[in-house]
């Protein structure tokens, strides 16, 4: 990096042992400026200072926190690990925002591609309760290696290695103290255990893991079920992963063919991704509101003026015409672990139809993010026929061109909230079921089954049932109340990504 010098001026003061006079010169002193240590921390605090959706309500984010450069780079200089300045200039109210040191990967999870061992999970308490954990297996990718070696869903791991696995919380629930990483190594055992009488049990089964590279569709089941002379469509989808629409648009033109009477959605995992998908999903629920209002963005106050905000329901996924249902309701089963691209789904269909919501309060994830990288050169047409710039912004996660070549961070901050049609966003606390019916460790069930507990439960409204005698207890104990899943290890999670077109203004 090349120094820039300042010149400075000093007097020194030169005594004469003649006793002549004292003679006054002038003594030049080169001081050199503050030299940044790791440019990705300039990334980090200029791409939050410009998108971050608290920026104002983060004093060290201020426009006008440093006086000069020298100051800026001695404050960027005190952090030797990039992670360490991301958490500090995030809002306490930020429980979502995220950074990676290599791009690729976040993208390749965009796109339903990453490592596992293919068992998908739940973290929670056993019925033992304490700080212990036990893992419950949802359901298991194809292709995998918990697929090969037959784990299923329903089974009980309670340690890793031989390791018993624990998790120490706080009253937000959030993780203090866990040995949990166990499970992100490449290689690992687990150990399972039987639930009996309200006791774990290890039953002396012990499976080793390996993993792989995957890509998950997620659209784990699609079918229609015919049951007290209803036509229901059903689909369990995992993730919003717009490189599957046009699979999710198939789908849908199976339940379009079939003539469905009723529709329930799985979104149970599913904890978010596309906006693009999630209104192209509603579109598919629907089709009778197509250009109106599905959702409007709420940017920070730098860029609420700037860009376009609304999300419309639409026809077509580029040149295809989308298959519509035309429901007037839908079924939507979503628990504690379902957020962010779900919520948003979920809200913006209730102004415009009948959202019957199953299973448990969601996770609470009003707000939306984009993908920034290192990329200060991309400019924006207004419509006013000028220009304006967007520093280290790349919204579409796909175009890495003049992007610094001396790193791969990126970061995936908080940069809005969605509102719905009737201007409804505030549900941070999570959305409260219609029907609550919490899965259980003793009665998982088979997941697209109509003895499912869930799916049960939206099968008895279809068919008429009455009262609350369809739904099934579940002793306190044994619900599952997630700690964490298999969710947390993959590079970027709790995701609504903005990846609509933006307009600008």
């Amino acid at each position: 990096m090349k120094k820039n010098f300042i010149l400075l001026a000093s007097v020194a003061i030169a005594l004469c042992t003649s006793c002549k006079k004292d003679e006054q010169t002038e003594q030049e002193v080169v001081v050199a400026d503050v030299e940044l240590a790791n440019e990705v921390n300039e990334f980090i605090w200029k791409g939050m200072n410009s998108w971050y959706l608290w920026q104002n309500e983060v004093p060290v984010l201020a426009d006008n926190r440093f006086s000069d450069n020298n100051e800026f780079y001695t404050y960027l200089n005190g952090f030797s690990e990039p992670r360490d300045l991301f958490n500090t200039v995030q809002s306490s109210k930020d429980r979502f925002s995220g950074i990676v040191d290599d791009y690729d990967v976040l993208f390749n999870s965009f796109a339903g591609v990453a490592k596992t061992t293919g068992v998908e999970y739940s973290l929670t308490r056993p019925p033992e309760g304490g700080t212990s954990v036990v893992g419950v297996v949802r359901y298991i990718i194809n292709g995998s290696d918990a697929a090969a070696k037959g784990i299923q869903r329903g089974d009980i791991f309670y340690a890793v290695n031989g390791t018993p696995l624990f998790a120490e919380t706080n009253a937000d629930g959030r993780i203090t103290n866990s040995n949990l990483n166990l499970l992100s190594a490449d290689t690992y055992t687990l150990n399972f255990a039987t639930i009996s009488n309200g006791t774990t049990t290890p039953n002396n089964v012990d499976i080793s893991l390996t993993q792989q590279e995957l890509t998950e569709n997620p659209i784990h089941i699609s079918k229609i079920i015919e049951t007290g002379g209803k036509k229901i469509g059903y689909i369990m989808y995992n993730s919003f992963t717009s490189n599957f629409d046009d699979e999710l648009n198939t789908a849908f033109l199976d339940f379009k063919n079939a003539n469905i009477d009723e529709l329930v959605l799985d979104l149970r995992y599913n904890l978010g991704g596309s906006v693009t998908s999630s209104t192209r999903l509603a579109s598919m629920i629907t089709g009778q509101f197509n250009g109106q209002l599905f959702s409007r963005e709420k940017w920070n106050g730098k860029w609420t003026r700037l860009l376009g905000s609304d999300n419309n329901f639409v026809s077509r996924i580029d040149n295809d015409l989308i298959n519509s249902v035309g429901m007037t309701r839908v079924f939507v089963i979503a628990t504690d672990d379902s957020a962010s691209a779900s919520e948003l789904l979920i809200n913006g269909l209730t102004p415009y139809i009948n959202v019957v919501h199953i299973g448990d309060i969601t996770v609470g994830k009003n707000e939306f993010s984009i993908t920034l990288l290192d990329n200060p050169s991309q400019q924006a047409d207004l419509t006013d026929g000028s220009k304006v710039s967007f520093p280290y912004a790349n919204f579409f996660a796909t175009t890495l061109q003049n992007a610094n070549k001396n790193h791969k961070y990126a970061l995936q901050p908080l940069v809005g909230t969605n509102e719905n049609a009737a201007g409804f966003s505030e549900f941070t606390t999570g959305l409260v079921p219609d029907f609550s019916q919490p899965e259980s460790l003793g009665n998982l069930g088979q997941l697209g089954e109509i003895d499912e507990p869930l799916l049960a439960v939206a099968i008895a409204q279809i068919t008429g049932a009455t009262g609350k005698s369809f739904l099934t207890e579940v002793p306190e104990n044994l619900k599952i109340k997630t700690i964490s899943s298999s969710n947390s290890l993959k590079p970027y999670r709790d995701v609504m990504l903005q990846d609509t077109e933006i307009k600008f203004k």
